[in-house]
């Protein structure tokens, strides 16, 4: 079935705007169909795209900041939280900051075309498995500017053709980012539709994204809960479901606790918003009174505030604590709060952590081997941190370089999403006339 039938029986009872908004998407998607089909870039050339784009988004960084005042302006008429305000504000030096991504992508092995595995069969086969694009990648993300940046290096790098719809609060911004990509993909006799923009005026939009089968190969959802879980659930392309993080970090009656404390505090406090920010701490019920004391009055200190069973914590002669209800064990807050519960031992936490977690992140400080194989052994997660802060899951503090996201799947990509994740494989098999018996 052709683009254009699909949308005249899809848009049967549709206003006209929202009729219009759905052929821009599926127009969109057929152009980046037909660009991901055309004959692969050389690493050079992507390389020398890449640098061009970081050098062109320096140079016309006051147009940048112009589109991003406009953004700001209207989310603060919106009453819109500062919080949120301040992770979609561009300064000179954050844009210094997004080029200085792209450049660091351009010095990253290109993934398209290595070797994963081979063999020579009895037969005389020579089979090989190449990592390859994924195609056509679709990013749903909320306020954050940078992404957009982001994706289409990633993209770039991996051979594949985004197609980004960001948020109607980073809409401006958005426009001047990829209006600028786009300028220096022409310059460089490359189609502007190698990275488009999908209009955000409704939710509706998403919708349109993540069901075009035959156009779009994957979509991959970055933000909150309620997005992440809108799309994953909503979508009939394949989707990776990525990062919302319940993250644990349990404190063994063998661990430093001194060393544990300031593991607790860096996860929970180095940036409480994202998805790598430690949420629940777990005790053992075999610490000492004052060592349990110890790592809640440090988090006390570093401005966090407690939730807790009070009565767990009637012995430690502490102020200040909220009464944990069934919603803070299972809450991501993204915000100075920390759940606090006193268990039994390793076993108690594994059990805590596999009713809870989100398959991001679990920590775990111990001495005692046997506590750390058994904690390794029994935690279901794209990260297991031992002895270290939840807050190194990260694409480039894993040596990865930039990262589309992280997984909390278990198909195709989990954790930091790199640049081999954001490729498929096919297998080439090379005879001399074999025929099968």
């Amino acid at each position: 079935m052709s683009t254009s039938s699909t949308i005249t029986s899809d848009s049967t009872g549709l206003t006209a705007e929202r009729a219009a908004e759905r052929a821009e998407v599926l127009a969109k998607a057929t152009m980046a169909r037909e660009v991901s089909q055309r004959p692969p870039l050389t690493t050079t050339e992507k390389n020398t795209i890449l640098l061009a784009a970081a050098d062109a988004l320096v140079a016309r960084s006051a147009e940048i900041l112009s589109a991003n005042e406009k953004d700001i302006a209207a989310g603060r008429e919106r009453g819109m939280d500062e919080s949120l305000i301040d992770r979609l504000r561009l300064t000179d030096e954050r844009v210094e900051g997004i080029a200085g991504g792209l450049r660091q992508v351009a010095d990253l092995p290109d993934p398209v075309g290595d070797v994963v595995r081979g063999s020579r069969r009895p037969n005389g086969l020579e089979m090989r498995q190449v990592r390859v694009p994924l195609g056509v990648m679709g990013m749903v993300y909320e306020a954050r500017p940078n992404v957009t940046v982001d994706a289409f290096g990633l993209a770039l790098k991996s051979g594949n053709v985004p197609l980004l719809r960001g948020s109607k609060s980073a809409q401006h911004s958005n426009t001047a980012l990829v209006g600028i990509l786009q300028d220096v993909l022409e310059a460089h006799d490359q189609p502007r539709e190698t990275v488009q923009l999908l209009p955000c005026d409704t939710h509706d939009s998403v919708q349109d994204l993540i069901t075009a089968r035959g156009l779009v190969d994957i979509v991959i959802p970055r933000g909150g809960a309620g997005l992440i879980n809108a799309v994953v659930t909503g979508a009939t392309v394949p989707a990776i479901e990525t990062g919302t993080g319940n993250c644990h970090f349990y404190v063994d009656a063998s661990a430093d606790v001194e060393e544990a404390t300031r593991l607790v505090v860096n996860g929970k406090t180095r940036r409480c918003s994202v998805c790598n920010a430690t949420e629940t701490v777990l005790l053992d019920a075999s610490l000492s009174a004052e060592d349990k004391k110890h790592v809640l009055t440090t988090l006390q200190d570093a401005g966090v505030t407690l939730h807790a069973d009070l009565a767990e914590l009637s012995g430690l002669d502490l102020g200040g604590v909220v009464a944990a209800t069934e919603a803070d064990w299972e809450d991501e807050y993204g915000s100075f709060d920390i759940a606090v519960k006193i268990v039994d031992g390793v076993e108690a936490a594994t059990d805590h952590i596999r009713r809870y977690t989100t398959g991001h992140t679990e920590a775990i400080g111990a001495t005692d081997i046997r506590v750390t194989q058994y904690f390794t052994a029994n935690v279901d997660a794209a990260a297991v941190m031992v002895n270290t802060s939840t807050a190194w899951t990260d694409g480039e503090m894993f040596g990865f370089g930039a990262e589309i996201g992280i997984s909390t799947q278990k198909l195709h990509a989990r954790g930091p999403m790199g640049l081999p994740e954001l490729t498929s494989t096919k297998w080439i098999v090379t005879g001399e006339g074999q025929v099968r018996p």
